[in-house]
């Protein structure tokens, strides 16, 4: 993740959780697939890494499940990590802060689970390929790696209508508009691609299976299987 990127996050650490909340129309179930997949990978004290982990959401999701679960929380954004760090201690979680971009290599493994959460997308379309290959080369035979996503429509002209469902449903969902606004002004540095660019890439990266086992107009959750 670009550094002025990860700034601007930063700058909103505190109220993150609460405002991601107002922003992804149906948070919860895209991260109980997610956690529910996580939970497919090997022994009941594994290690995990999570990308992008920000404040530590995904992290925490998976730790009720796995008490005994060793987590490596890699993020750019140094404020980020403290708001997970504080969570994470108060329920006496075992795990590691890495302060590093996503684009900087990856800690060295072999890891169980690796896992990330409406991060990836941030970095140039490049680099979102390249990572998957690295990620590959960090878990062990048999590990997952879980990715909730924010993705782009199967074609251009679709966008559209995902701007359109999104709109709908934050509004709904009572967001205040100067959060609405601060999302808008990170979104100018997205890079989301189709789930079936997704898809082509982790095949490419080696992974033995990969699928999409949730998708709601731009929010997505994708497994693959080294």
């Amino acid at each position: 993740m670009a550094l002025h990127v990860s700034r601007l996050f930063g700058e909103d650490a505190a109220r993150f959780d609460r405002d991601r909340a107002g922003l992804v129309p149906h948070l919860h179930a895209l991260y109980d697939v997610a956690v529910e997949l996580a939970l497919r990978g090997q022994g009941t004290a594994p290690r995990v890494l999570d990308l992008g982990a920000g404040t530590g959401l995904f992290s925490g999701e998976l730790a009720t499940h796995l008490p005994d679960v060793s987590i490596d929380l890699l993020d750019a954004s140094a404020e980020m990590l403290e708001v997970a760090a504080r969570s994470l201690d108060l329920y006496a979680v075992k795990h590691t802060l890495v302060e590093r971009d996503l684009c900087a290599p990856l800690p060295e493994g072999p890891y169980d689970i690796v896992v990330s959460s409406l991060a990836i997308h941030h970095l140039p379309v490049p680099e979102q390929a390249g990572l998957y290959r690295r990620v590959r080369d960090v878990l062990r035979p048999g590990g997952v790696f879980v990715h909730a996503e924010q993705v782009a429509a199967a074609v251009p002209e679709l966008d559209a209508l995902y701007e359109e469902f999104w709109l709908r449903e934050v509004r709904e969902a009572q967001t205040p508009q100067e959060t609405v606004d601060k999302a808008r002004r990170r979104m100018a540095y997205d890079r989301p691609v189709s789930v079936a660019t997704h898809l082509d890439w982790l095949a490419q990266a080696g992974f033995r299976s990969a699928d999409c086992f949730y998708k709601r107009f731009r929010f997505a959750v994708l497994a693959a299987w080294r």
